[in-house]
Protein backbone atom coordinates (compact mmCIF):
# COMPACT_ATOMS: atom_id res chain seq x y z
CA UNK A 1 0.00 0.00 0.00
CA UNK A 2 3.05 2.23 1.01
CA UNK A 3 4.61 1.89 -2.47
CA UNK A 4 1.01 2.47 -4.34
CA UNK A 5 0.55 5.73 -2.66
CA UNK A 6 3.83 6.76 -4.05
CA UNK A 7 3.33 6.33 -7.59
CA UNK A 8 4.53 2.71 -7.88
CA UNK A 9 1.82 -0.50 -8.75
CA UNK A 10 2.54 -4.43 -9.26
CA UNK A 11 4.07 -5.55 -12.27
CA UNK A 12 4.43 -9.61 -12.09
CA UNK A 13 5.67 -10.06 -15.65
CA UNK A 14 8.76 -7.56 -16.26
CA UNK A 15 8.81 -5.27 -12.83
CA UNK A 16 11.55 -2.51 -12.33
CA UNK A 17 12.31 -3.63 -9.02
CA UNK A 18 11.37 -6.97 -7.36
CA UNK A 19 11.16 -6.64 -3.27
CA UNK A 20 12.33 -9.52 -2.12
CA UNK A 21 11.29 -11.14 1.61
CA UNK A 22 12.72 -14.20 3.27
CA UNK A 23 16.21 -15.32 3.25
CA UNK A 24 19.20 -15.84 0.50
CA UNK A 25 17.51 -18.71 -0.57
CA UNK A 26 14.21 -17.04 -1.57
CA UNK A 27 16.36 -14.21 -3.39
CA UNK A 28 17.87 -16.48 -5.69
CA UNK A 29 14.67 -18.24 -6.56
CA UNK A 30 13.52 -14.56 -6.92
CA UNK A 31 16.39 -13.92 -9.46
CA UNK A 32 15.75 -17.45 -11.42
CA UNK A 33 12.13 -16.37 -11.66
CA UNK A 34 13.07 -13.28 -13.69
CA UNK A 35 16.68 -14.55 -15.40
CA UNK A 36 14.70 -13.33 -18.80
CA UNK A 37 14.48 -9.77 -17.07
CA UNK A 38 17.82 -9.03 -15.73
CA UNK A 39 18.41 -6.16 -18.19
CA UNK A 40 15.90 -4.04 -16.21
CA UNK A 41 15.01 -5.57 -12.85
CA UNK A 42 16.79 -4.47 -9.63
CA UNK A 43 16.35 -6.55 -6.66
CA UNK A 44 16.16 -5.11 -3.03
CA UNK A 45 16.00 -7.54 -0.18
CA UNK A 46 14.47 -7.45 3.69
CA UNK A 47 15.77 -10.68 5.42
CA UNK A 48 13.10 -12.60 7.79
CA UNK A 49 15.95 -14.17 9.73
CA UNK A 50 19.72 -13.22 10.16
CA UNK A 51 21.40 -10.26 7.98
CA UNK A 52 22.33 -12.13 4.58
CA UNK A 53 24.37 -11.92 1.92
CA UNK A 54 21.79 -10.82 -0.36
CA UNK A 55 20.42 -8.53 1.99
CA UNK A 56 20.79 -5.73 4.09
CA UNK A 57 17.50 -5.36 6.31
CA UNK A 58 15.53 -7.85 8.99
CA UNK A 59 11.93 -8.07 8.68
CA UNK A 60 12.21 -5.44 11.79
CA UNK A 61 13.50 -2.64 10.01
CA UNK A 62 10.78 -2.62 7.46
CA UNK A 63 9.63 1.17 7.65
CA UNK A 64 13.32 1.78 7.64
CA UNK A 65 13.64 -0.49 4.26
CA UNK A 66 10.91 0.93 2.46
CA UNK A 67 11.50 4.82 3.31
CA UNK A 68 15.47 4.25 2.17
CA UNK A 69 13.86 2.67 -0.82
CA UNK A 70 11.57 5.76 -1.41
CA UNK A 71 13.92 8.80 -0.73
CA UNK A 72 16.25 7.03 -3.35
CA UNK A 73 18.92 6.66 -0.75
CA UNK A 74 20.19 2.98 -2.46
CA UNK A 75 23.15 2.26 -4.30
CA UNK A 76 23.20 -0.16 -7.17
CA UNK A 77 25.51 -2.92 -7.54
CA UNK A 78 25.66 -5.59 -10.21
CA UNK A 79 27.23 -9.40 -9.90
CA UNK A 80 27.74 -12.05 -11.94
CA UNK A 81 25.87 -15.15 -12.78
CA UNK A 82 27.62 -18.11 -13.41
CA UNK A 83 26.21 -19.71 -17.05
CA UNK A 84 26.72 -24.00 -17.91
CA UNK A 85 26.19 -25.38 -21.24
CA UNK A 86 25.67 -28.58 -22.51
CA UNK A 87 24.39 -30.73 -25.78
CA UNK A 88 20.63 -30.15 -23.85
CA UNK A 89 20.63 -26.25 -23.14
CA UNK A 90 21.93 -23.24 -20.91
CA UNK A 91 21.95 -23.32 -17.21
CA UNK A 92 22.57 -20.43 -14.68
CA UNK A 93 23.47 -20.21 -11.33
CA UNK A 94 24.21 -17.35 -8.54
CA UNK A 95 25.71 -19.47 -6.70
CA UNK A 96 27.00 -22.46 -8.65
CA UNK A 97 27.21 -24.63 -10.96
CA UNK A 98 28.01 -28.65 -10.12
CA UNK A 99 28.17 -31.92 -10.85
CA UNK A 100 27.03 -34.52 -8.24
CA UNK A 101 26.98 -38.20 -8.71
CA UNK A 102 26.06 -40.11 -6.02
CA UNK A 103 24.91 -43.53 -8.38
CA UNK A 104 28.93 -44.39 -9.05
CA UNK A 105 32.68 -42.50 -9.40
CA UNK A 106 32.20 -39.89 -11.42
CA UNK A 107 35.27 -39.59 -14.20
CA UNK A 108 35.56 -37.03 -16.18
CA UNK A 109 38.45 -34.59 -18.15
CA UNK A 110 38.58 -30.81 -16.57
CA UNK A 111 40.25 -28.44 -19.22
CA UNK A 112 40.57 -25.01 -18.55
CA UNK A 113 40.16 -22.49 -21.46
CA UNK A 114 40.51 -25.79 -23.68
CA UNK A 115 43.83 -27.33 -22.35
CA UNK A 116 43.59 -30.29 -20.37
CA UNK A 117 43.89 -29.46 -16.61
CA UNK A 118 43.82 -32.90 -15.24
CA UNK A 119 41.29 -36.30 -15.12
CA UNK A 120 39.29 -36.15 -11.98
CA UNK A 121 37.36 -39.14 -10.36
CA UNK A 122 35.33 -38.92 -7.31
CA UNK A 123 31.43 -37.67 -6.85
CA UNK A 124 31.60 -34.22 -8.31
CA UNK A 125 32.85 -30.68 -8.84
CA UNK A 126 31.05 -27.08 -7.61
CA UNK A 127 32.11 -24.16 -9.56
CA UNK A 128 31.53 -20.98 -7.88
CA UNK A 129 30.95 -16.99 -7.77
CA UNK A 130 32.45 -14.83 -5.06
CA UNK A 131 28.58 -14.73 -3.89
CA UNK A 132 28.91 -18.43 -4.25
CA UNK A 133 31.99 -18.92 -1.89
CA UNK A 134 30.34 -18.86 1.10
CA UNK A 135 27.22 -21.35 0.10
CA UNK A 136 27.35 -24.90 -1.21
CA UNK A 137 31.38 -24.28 -2.01
CA UNK A 138 32.13 -23.41 1.75
CA UNK A 139 31.07 -26.72 3.37
CA UNK A 140 33.10 -28.64 0.40
CA UNK A 141 36.17 -26.70 2.17
CA UNK A 142 36.58 -24.35 -0.68
CA UNK A 143 37.77 -21.02 0.02
CA UNK A 144 35.85 -17.89 1.39
CA UNK A 145 36.18 -14.68 -1.09
CA UNK A 146 36.09 -11.73 -0.44
CA UNK A 147 33.81 -9.56 -1.46
CA UNK A 148 34.72 -7.01 -4.95
CA UNK A 149 37.07 -9.72 -5.85
CA UNK A 150 36.40 -11.15 -9.83
CA UNK A 151 37.24 -14.49 -8.81
CA UNK A 152 35.12 -18.21 -9.50
CA UNK A 153 36.02 -20.86 -8.01
CA UNK A 154 36.70 -25.00 -8.52
CA UNK A 155 35.88 -27.46 -5.62
CA UNK A 156 36.01 -31.22 -5.57
CA UNK A 157 33.09 -32.83 -4.00
CA UNK A 158 35.14 -36.68 -2.49
CA UNK A 159 37.79 -37.03 -5.16
CA UNK A 160 39.33 -39.99 -5.13
CA UNK A 161 43.45 -39.82 -5.05
CA UNK A 162 46.12 -42.30 -4.56
CA UNK A 163 48.97 -43.37 -6.71
CA UNK A 164 47.35 -44.19 -9.53
CA UNK A 165 44.53 -41.33 -9.85
CA UNK A 166 45.30 -38.08 -9.04
CA UNK A 167 44.00 -34.74 -9.22
CA UNK A 168 44.32 -31.43 -7.42
CA UNK A 169 42.75 -31.99 -4.31
CA UNK A 170 41.72 -28.43 -3.47
CA UNK A 171 40.40 -25.26 -3.91
CA UNK A 172 41.32 -23.37 -7.00
CA UNK A 173 40.67 -19.78 -7.13
CA UNK A 174 41.05 -18.35 -10.51
CA UNK A 175 40.28 -15.57 -12.96
CA UNK A 176 36.50 -15.23 -13.52
CA UNK A 177 37.65 -15.04 -17.33
CA UNK A 178 38.19 -18.53 -17.31
CA UNK A 179 36.00 -20.71 -18.87
CA UNK A 180 35.77 -24.51 -17.11
CA UNK A 181 34.71 -27.42 -19.74
CA UNK A 182 33.92 -31.30 -17.82
CA UNK A 183 34.07 -34.11 -20.74
CA UNK A 184 33.43 -37.77 -19.44
CA UNK A 185 32.37 -40.71 -21.89
CA UNK A 186 29.51 -40.92 -19.73
CA UNK A 187 27.60 -38.74 -16.94
CA UNK A 188 25.25 -41.59 -16.27
CA UNK A 189 23.86 -41.22 -12.68
CA UNK A 190 24.92 -37.28 -12.47
CA UNK A 191 23.20 -34.50 -11.62
CA UNK A 192 23.64 -30.75 -12.80
CA UNK A 193 23.15 -28.19 -10.43
CA UNK A 194 21.97 -24.69 -10.70
CA UNK A 195 21.52 -23.04 -7.50
CA UNK A 196 18.71 -24.54 -6.41
CA UNK A 197 17.44 -26.44 -9.80
CA UNK A 198 18.39 -30.00 -10.51
CA UNK A 199 18.85 -31.63 -13.95
CA UNK A 200 19.55 -35.27 -15.17
CA UNK A 201 22.64 -35.43 -17.17
CA UNK A 202 22.40 -39.05 -18.76
CA UNK A 203 22.56 -37.81 -22.08
CA UNK A 204 25.11 -35.35 -21.54
CA UNK A 205 28.73 -35.50 -22.43
CA UNK A 206 30.04 -32.00 -21.84
CA UNK A 207 29.28 -28.77 -19.24
CA UNK A 208 31.11 -26.05 -20.05
CA UNK A 209 31.08 -23.16 -17.57
CA UNK A 210 32.00 -19.48 -17.58
CA UNK A 211 30.84 -16.38 -16.20
CA UNK A 212 27.90 -15.01 -18.30
CA UNK A 213 28.76 -12.55 -20.97
CA UNK A 214 25.39 -11.16 -20.55
CA UNK A 215 23.42 -11.44 -17.66
CA UNK A 216 24.46 -9.82 -14.33
CA UNK A 217 22.36 -9.25 -10.89
CA UNK A 218 21.04 -5.92 -9.98
CA UNK A 219 21.14 -5.24 -6.59
CA UNK A 220 20.05 -2.26 -4.14
CA UNK A 221 20.80 -1.67 -1.13
CA UNK A 222 20.71 1.25 1.76
CA UNK A 223 23.04 0.16 4.27
CA UNK A 224 26.56 0.09 4.34
CA UNK A 225 27.95 -3.24 6.01
CA UNK A 226 31.12 -4.10 5.94
CA UNK A 227 31.73 -7.73 4.15
CA UNK A 228 33.62 -8.72 7.03
CA UNK A 229 31.00 -7.68 9.31
CA UNK A 230 28.14 -9.36 7.54
CA UNK A 231 30.65 -12.75 6.92
CA UNK A 232 31.22 -12.60 11.26
CA UNK A 233 27.86 -12.24 12.13
CA UNK A 234 26.51 -15.08 9.89
CA UNK A 235 29.55 -17.41 10.82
Amino acid sequence: MILKKNGYFQNENTPDFVFVIGGDGTFIYAVHKYLDHLDRARFFGIHTGTLGFYTDYRDRDYEEFIDTFLRGEVREYTYPILEGRTENGVYYGINEIRIENAARTQNMDVYINGRLFETYRGTGMCVSTQLGSTAYNRSLGGAVIEEGLNLIEMCEMAGIHHNKYRSLKAPFVMNDTNRITFVSESFAGALLGADNEVFPMDDVHRLEIRVSPEKRVRMIKGRDISYFDRLKSLF
